[in-house]
């Protein structure tokens, strides 16, 4: 059964997500000194990110010792309103002390955005210095889900959902007329934990699909999310959960 927590409204969920995310930096960077963060794009984790720069979580997670990174980004620069850094960047990393050598953006104002994702891939290969043969291992990745079920800049149909080798992509998504650079499934399924965040009533089909269906990865993006021996939860708001079976509701709060 997929292990879904379920929060009356998002402000309680934001909370929940924020206490897990503080478990598992400190827990990390208690092991081996160190913890790696992907952050995600798009509107719902803006919230979140300033929940974790408010004075309550502020000190809850050793930023010192965290270095983050993003699951994706769109072409542009990072001063752009579009920018998914330039998101993180207002809410959440100029009002916490994380070193800025820590922070780990991809270079989405690069002309040619295949280059910023062979870029991105050099610099994970640097940073978190992955077993021979295995992709990196993150503690923790912060995923979406968009209402076609797509996930980080992997979208329904798109080639990027079948690729197997590479960590970091530039796929051009047809919907927008323009590449996104991107994680890839096999270097999500590899992190210790992957966390879902989804809020309101315009999700809720979607995520029931994503939940209780059998379509496929090309059909739902999010549903190629298969943890090799990783912790998956995702968190929902009560409205966009309202479709689930009743014994995935449970968890409200």
């Amino acid at each position: 059964m997929p292990n879904v927590r379920v929060a009356a409204a998002p402000d309680a969920l934001f909370r929940m997500a924020a206490d897990e995310l503080a478990r598992i930096a400190t827990d990390a960077a208690s092991a081996r000194g160190v913890c790696h963060i992907a952050l995600s794009g798009g509107s719902t984790p803006k919230a979140l990110y300033a929940l974790l720069a408010t004075p309550l979580y502020r000190g809850s997670i050793p930023w010192t010792r965290t270095h983050l990174f993003w699951s994706d980004e769109r072409h542009v620069p990072p001063d752009s309103s579009q920018s998914n850094y330039g998101v993180a960047r207002e809410a959440l990393l100029r009002h916490v002390p994380v070193p800025a050598s820590n922070v780990h953006r991809i270079r989405g104002e690069l002309s040619v955005a295949g280059s910023a994702a062979s870029q991105y891939e050099d610099a994970l290969w640097q940073t978190l210095k992955p077993a021979s043969g295995r992709p990196p291992k993150f503690d923790a990745i912060l995923l979406g889900m968009g209402e076609d079920g797509h996930t980080a800049s992997l979208f329904p149909g798109s080639a990027a959902i079948g690729e197997v080798s590479r960590w970091v992509v530039a796929p051009f998504v047809e919907k927008f007329r323009a590449h996104r650079v991107t994680f890839t499934l096999p270097l999500i399924n590899e992190a210790a934990n992957v966390l879902f965040l989804v809020t309101g009533e315009a999700k809720a089909p979607i995520l029931e699909r994503a939940l209780t269906g059998n379509e496929s990865a090309q059909e739902l993006p999010c549903r190629g999310v298969h943890l090799r021996d990783g912790r998956l939860i995702w968190y929902a708001d009560r409205a966009a959960a309202s479709h689930l079976p009743k014994e995935l509701q449970e968890g409200c709060s």
